[in-house]
């Protein structure tokens, strides 16, 4: 569905993408992570074909993003982190409008399209309501809405939960699984859990280059080399932890808490590829300490997030990505974003319907 090679982005002696190549299969959601400045906003601005390439090719349903621009577009569904919403229109009229300014065309009548995704979303019952008195939690729920006029084979979301409460962030969570039936999605968040929770496969770019490509499940494998393990023992806490931290093997040993009265969990983890097993075991049995447990320990997302790109930009000055002037400029756009978005505003305002905010109730939705 989505195939990107050999991308590169250069802004003067700056690469802020530098050679990036992968694919992503149909209904497949990935997770797309990176510090700042490593390079992720502007490979999803190029995905979304706000920017060109230096180099390099990005194709969205066997359509080249740069050749074939209005075909490739229309199998796109974008959430920016910031919903592009118009607060003085109600939930209807901004669909409606927004359905026209992207003149979808689909075999649905455009009110029984609209209602569909309200129904998928869920906000069919704020239809009525001026989006600017709804809460966090339902604006990005007509975000998403948005995203999917048109039934878009691709979804990019771009930090879908920031700003939600617990409740909301397990709602949007599960929308996006339920999305994954019929949508290709790319999900970029600083929130590593819900990469964890939502995501069949991680990318991890820094500084501009792809440092890992695959499951969770398999990264953490493959980082941790077993050598990582959670052991309870029954024995003094103190005496414990100093005799596993004193083994010269041990690079790290944390305290997990007390799983049982006098059983204590310890989280180690050794030097190298060396297997300290045997040793830590002699070592407890020959202070006639019991072990009731010993497992190899998995790394969780944060572990591998921070070993992957902790060495990649700590020393370094990461790779500026672009201001909107700069890319404006590159496009060769003389007016501005908000210029643009105005323009065609007018273009379509005709078809909108009007807005009438006057009978709406001044109380905001609640989550």
């Amino acid at each position: 569905m989505i195939e990107i090679k050999n991308l590169t982005k250069r802004y003067g002696d700056k690469t802020a993408v530098d050679n990036v190549s992968f694919t992503v299969n149909d209904g497949e959601i990935l997770g797309f992570l990176g510090p700042n400045g490593a390079g992720k906003s502007t490979t999803m601005n190029i995905l979304t074909g706000y920017l060109s390439a230096t180099e390099g090719q990005c194709i969205i349903g066997g359509h080249d993003i740069l050749e074939e621009p209005t075909e490739a577009k229309k199998k796109i569904g974008y959430l920016p982190e910031h919903p592009p919403l118009y607060m003085d229109m109600t939930v209807d009229e901004y669909l409606s409008f927004m359905y026209d300014l992207k003149k979808v065309k689909v075999r649905a009548s455009k009110k029984a399209h609209i209602s569909a995704i309200c129904d998928l979303v869920r906000i069919t019952e704020v239809r009525g309501r001026v989006i600017k008195h709804l809460s966090k939690g339902y604006k990005q729920r007509v975000g998403i809405a948005q995203a999917l006029l048109g039934n878009p084979e691709v979804l990019i979301l771009d930090e879908p939960t920031v700003g939600l409460d617990p409740k909301q962030i397990i709602e949007i969570r599960t929308l996006i699984e339920n999305l994954s039936q019929n949508h290709t999605v790319i999900l970029s968040s600083h929130i590593l859990s819900e990469i964890q929770a939502v995501c069949d496969r991680v990318i991890v770019i820094s500084r501009g280059k792809i440092v890992a490509d695959d499951t969770e499940e398999n990264l953490s494998n493959r980082l941790s080399k077993d050598f990582r393990y959670e052991i309870r023992v029954e024995g003094p806490r103190k005496e414990v932890q100093q005799l596993l931290e004193t083994m010269p093997q041990m690079k790290e040993v944390l305290f997990n808490g007390e799983k049982e009265k006098g059983v204590f969990e310890f989280q180690v983890e050794a030097k190298g590829n060396i297997d300290i097993r045997r040793e830590m075991i002699k070592r407890i049995n020959e202070r006639g300490w019991m072990i009731l447990g010993l497992r190899s320990s998995a790394m969780t997302l944060e572990d591998i997030f921070l070993q992957l790109t902790n060495d990649t930009y700590a020393d370094e000055k990461a790779p500026v990505e672009p201001e909107t002037e700069a890319a404006e400029a590159e496009l060769g756009v003389e007016e501005s974003v908000e210029e643009v978005f105005s323009a065609m505003e007018e273009a379509a305002v005709e078809e909108s319907v009007p807005v009438d905010a006057s009978a709406e109730d001044n109380k905001e939705e609640e989550s």
